[in-house]
């Protein structure tokens, strides 16, 4: 089976999505902006010809009145662009996400490297619009500056690290596109489904509730999140405890710490060596955390888990049928 990411590309999304957690301004704009709120992008996209003004990170941004070729430079984006029935439209992608090989992304198309962009020979493809994460926008200097320049419009989404938030993305690229409706409908959908789970984790019996560690990086490089983070916010919505509460963002993890917390259950995301499970169980020193001893460690997909767009609800319900089988068993 073709592995998505390598161990190196994974560790560096990792330290990306760490470095997006502040939203930082586009350089389209020198003065500071703040970031449109989930009810902002909610107006944006109330009326046919109220496009968004300003981009996620809250710098000004002047969209075409029509849109027929889109480059999007993350794969959470293609994702949204392709629920939202535009996926015949994208000219060109990130090199994360032809990685992902995302269905619906049409084959074949020009890649690029977000963190260094051929921007001339993007300029080429002559987009109307061009979707980029915090993670091309590096101490402050947008890495798309050039196309900037030359009048291309550069609409950046930084990294968002609650559901709130994520669903604001959605509306947000749904306005810009002129699929408000679309939008909505995905959003809508989307809170149904967290609220259905919502509901059975909120029932959870404080003492019965289980501790959990959830992996993105495996040894000797471990990573995983604290608060502040969407993932740590679907534990917490399924009636689960994440190990490293307390500390804040994406972190990484000492492997005696872990132990020394002795988690109830171990959910893993890697995705770049063959039996990420089976490496957990047999590292010297973990023999003896609860998780492993009653085998209670579970692979969970790892782009609907990293992806911080619309499909983070089915690893929400992965996670809740991993770590409460009996609970969740029809969710």
């Amino acid at each position: 089976m073709k592995k998505l990411l390598s161990l190196a590309a994974a560790l560096a999304l990792a330290v990306s999505l760490a470095a997006c957690a502040s939203p930082t301004p586009s350089a389209q704009s020198a003065s500071s902006a703040a970031p449109q709120s989930a009810s902002q992008a909610a107006d944006a996209s109330s009326g046919a010809s109220a496009k968004p003004t300003q981009d996620r990170s809250g710098a000004p941004i002047t969209l075409p009145d029509t849109i027929d070729s889109i480059a999007v430079m993350a794969p959470s984006i293609a994702e949204t662009v392709v629920d939202l029935g535009l996926g015949d439209k994208i000219v060109a992608i990130d090199t994360q996400t032809e990685a992902y090989a995302l269905a619906g992304v049409p084959e074949g198309l020009p890649a690029f490297d977000m963190q260094a962009p051929d921007t001339e020979a993007l300029a080429a493809l002559e987009p109307d619009v061009v979707f980029v994460s915090g993670i091309s926008i590096i101490e402050g200097e947008n890495l798309f500056q050039p196309l900037v320049d030359m009048g291309v419009c550069i609409a950046s989404i930084p990294t968002s690290n609650s559901i709130a938030d994520i669903e604001a993305d959605v509306a947000f690229l749904a306005a810009c596109l002129g699929c408000e409706a679309q939008g909505e409908a995905i959003v809508d959908e989307m809170q149904a489904e967290i609220d259905a789970v919502a509901a059975i984790g909120a029932a959870v019996p404080e003492d019965e509730r289980k501790s959990v560690y959830f992996e993105i990086s495996a040894a000797p490089y471990c990573y995983s999140f604290g608060e502040g983070v969407f993932l740590d916010e679907m534990l917490e919505l399924i009636g689960a405890d994440n190990v490293l509460a307390g500390q804040e963002g994406w972190l990484s993890v000492d492997e005696e710490a872990v132990v020394a917390a002795d988690p109830d259950v171990i959910l893993t995301s890697v995705n770049y060596i063959d039996d990420p499970v089976g490496e957990i169980t047999a590292r010297a020193g973990w023999e003896g955390v609860a998780a492993v001893q009653n085998g209670e460690v579970y692979a969970i997909d790892n782009k609907t888990s990293s992806l911080p767009n619309e499909n983070v609800v089915q690893a929400l319900k992965e996670m809740a049928q991993a770590v409460y089988p009996d609970l969740y068993a029809q969710a």
